[in-house]
C-alpha cells in the first residue's frame, strides 16, 4: 500500500485530521480546533501527528510478516529465536500469551500453521502507545481511528459533556450503519474495536467452529481490551462472548451470519 503524507487538513467545521497508510490500513487522527487553546499555531497539531505517524512505522517494521526483512519475518523463517529477539518483540509476544490464557485459547499469537503471528495484538498496541504519546505532547482532545479501531481522548467540543461518535459498518453493506456508541467525554468507555471476516475475509482462526459471528465490536476503556476481545469472540463464539461480558468492563455488539444482532446490555444503554 503507498504511503501519504500526514499533512493536517480540515475534517469539517471545527476539527483537523491528519491521515496516513500503515499496517495495510488507513490511520486518522483528528482534533478539535480548540483542543490546545486560541493560541495554538498549525504546526502543533502536524507535530503531534508526525509523532504518531513515525510510532506506528516503527512498529510496522519490526513486526509486519509482509516484509521480507522485519524481525518477524526473521522469527517465521527460523532465522532468529524467540530467545534471542528484541525485548520489545518478547514482552509482544509475552502480552500475547497472556491473553491467549485469559481468552482461554481464543485468541493466539500463533496461527493455526504455529508460526508467531503478532498482528493480532500489534495495531491495538500501536494505538495505545500512540495515545501515550499524544498526552507526554499535552494533548487532552482527539480522536484516533486506525481501520475501524478507535481510541478517543477528551471530548470533541469546547465542553466535557460532548462526547466522540463511532458509528458500525453493516457487514452486508458497508455504506450502512448497523448502530454508533458514544466514546470519551461523559461516556463509559474510550475505545472500541471490531473484528470480522467482512472487509478482509476469513483471517481470524476459529476455535469454535460453531460460531457464526461475522463481526464483533467491542468498546472497552483500553484499545487492546477492546481488539483482543473483538477477535477472541469471533473466533470463540458465545461462549467466549459470556466470558468477556462477565470478566471485564466491555460493551459487545455481535451480527450473526443472517444479519441479525446480538447486544449485550451495556452496548444496547
Amino acid at each position: 500500500m503507498p504511503r501519504t503524507s500526514n499533512r493536517l487538513r480540515l475534517e469539517g467545521t471545527g476539527f483537523k485530521a491528519a491521515t496516513f497508510e500503515c499496517m495495510g490500513t488507513v490511520i486518522s487522527l483528528t482534533f478539535p480546533d480548540s483542543s490546545a487553546g486560541a493560541q495554538e499555531t498549525q504546526d502543533e497539531p502536524a507535530a503531534a501527528s508526525a509523532v504518531v505517524e513515525r510510532l506506528f512505522r516503527e512498529l510496522d517494521g519490526t513486526f509486519s510478516l509482509y516484509r521480507p526483512a522485519s524481525e518477524a519475518s526473521r522469527l517465521a523463517r527460523g532465522e532468529l529465536t524467540l530467545r534471542g529477539a528484541s525485548p520489545g518483540m518478547r514482552a509482544r509476544y509475552a502480552e500475547a500469551h497472556e491473553w491467549r490464557l485469559l481468552t482461554e485459547g481464543a485468541f493466539s499469537p500463533e496461527g493455526p500453521d504455529g508460526v508467531l503471528d503478532l498482528s493480532g495484538l500489534i495495531k491495538a498496541h500501536a494505538i495505545r502507545e500512540a495515545g501515550r504519546s499524544l498526552h507526554a505532547l499535552g494533548r487532552r482532545d482527539w480522536c484516533l481511528n486506525a481501520g475501524g479501531d478507535i481510541l478517543v481522548s477528551g471530548s470533541p467540543g469546547p465542553g466535557p459533556d460532548a462526547s466522540w461518535k463511532a458509528g458500525i459498518v453493516d457487514p452486508a453493506d458497508r455504506n450502512r450503519l448497523v448502530s454508533a456508541y458514544a466514546l470519551g467525554g461523559p461516556a463509559r468507555h474510550a475505545a472500541l474495536a471490531t473484528s470480522g471476516s467482512a472487509e478482509r475475509g476469513e483471517h481470524i482462526w476459529r476455535v469454535n467452529s460453531g460460531s457464526d459471528f461475522v463481526q464483533v465490536t467491542v468498546a472497552a476503556a483500553d484499545i487492546v481490551t477492546a481488539d483482543i476481545l473483538a477477535t477472541a469472540i469471533v473466533s470463540g463464539g458465545m461462549p467466549m462472548l459470556d466470558r468477556a461480558a462477565d470478566r471485564w468492563d466491555v460493551a459487545v455488539l455481535a451480527v450473526h451470519a443472517d444479519g441479525s444482532l446480538m447486544a449485550t446490555p451495556g452496548f444496547r444503554a
